[in-house]
């Protein structure tokens, strides 16, 4: 039979079967797969209940919120708190100061060191060595950040601390470093790389681990040293991971580390330690204006937003995938 008359024939059984429409099409596959959409259930649930859910609260933000009325029963008073937070509330703009440079302290000096760390870990050879490396990097992950202040408060005391008496033993004096403003953000950066590093190096290492060997025993026969094979092959690699991540990371420059900061600081740091989580819970929890830190909320939330669009989209014009 003539080839032509073949595809004749089968583009008009094509066009004989009935259209299918989208929604029926995607019937058909969960009854297919139904079982599996099982597997979601819980996931769904848990957003529904702690993320969407909660979502109904944002209408305090225009309300003048009394808990006799409820949040339903509450009078609107429209943009009141947000022109209250941007012109009279003395201590707002400072606080927004405070949480972007520490946010932007933790993005320049804490994104790229789980980074380099996994770099470090994919050059080990001695696979014992590099297990227990991983291992220790690990562990400050999984203690709590009240275990964490504990341990710095002890270590950083002025007078009894280990880290003050090595300094005295040189020959300078002792630091405040959690009561100085000078070296809280510093203390408060550094001590935050050292928890999370070990934990921020497992999505690099799988990144690392999904190279292709050959193009390493490629690059060894055209003479290229371990340098040249990380900078031309491993870090561009890897490079839609950072960007996945960094888009993500830039998504929360208004979060600074509530239960970090909290633990942390005191009131003679809150001129540089004072961030909108904290004030938050300073004001929401503790002096009960809750339609105020609703307000707060919901400016974090779009600014996030708006971060997060505007990052994906520089990423696709650099040539990088986005996240959508």
């Amino acid at each position: 039979m003539n080839p032509a008359s073949t595809a004749g024939i089968q583009k008009q059984g094509e066009n004989l079967k009935p259209k299918v429409s989208r929604w029926t099409h995607t019937w058909r596959q969960y009854k297919k797969n139904k079982y599996l959409f099982l597997l979601l259930a819980p996931v769904i649930i848990w957003y529904t209940v702690f993320a969407y859910g909660p979502m109904y609260g944002i209408q305090l933000a225009f309300k003048d919120y009394f808990i006799r009325d409820g949040i339903w029963g509450s009078p609107w008073v429209g943009l009141k708190h947000f022109e209250y937070l941007f012109t009279a509330s003395p201590d707002f703009l400072k606080i927004i100061k405070n949480t972007l440079i520490i946010s932007f302290y933790h993005i320049i000096f804490g994104f790229p060191a789980p980074i380099i760390l996994a770099l470090l870990f994919n050059e080990l050879r001695f696979s014992f060595f590099k297990k227990v490396a991983q291992t220790i990097s690990y562990l400050p992950h999984f203690l709590s950040w009240i275990v964490i202040g504990g341990i710095l408060i002890a270590l950083l005391s002025p007078n009894s601390g280990v880290v003050n008496y090595i300094i005295q033993w040189l020959g300078f004096d002792p630091i405040y470093f959690l009561g100085s403003e000078k070296y809280f953000r510093f203390t408060l950066v550094m001590s935050g790389i050292w928890k999370e590093i070990g934990w921020g190096t497992i999505i690099y290492l799988a990144a690392l681990a999904s190279i292709d060997s050959q193009m390493y025993e490629a690059a060894v026969l055209d003479g290229a040293n371990r340098w040249k094979q990380t900078l031309f092959i491993t870090i561009p690699s890897i490079l839609p991971v950072i960007a996945i991540l960094l888009i993500l990371r830039v998504g929360s420059v208004l979060d600074a580390g509530f239960d970090q900061v909290l633990t942390l600081y005191s009131p003679a740091v809150y001129g540089v330690a004072d961030t909108l989580d904290t004030y938050v819970y300073r004001i929401g929890l503790q002096n009960f204006q809750f339609s105020l830190t609703t307000a707060v909320g919901l400016f974090k939330n779009v600014v996030g937003l708006i971060l997060v669009l505007f990052a994906n989209f520089i990423t696709k014009k650099m040539g990088q995938e986005g996240l959508y």
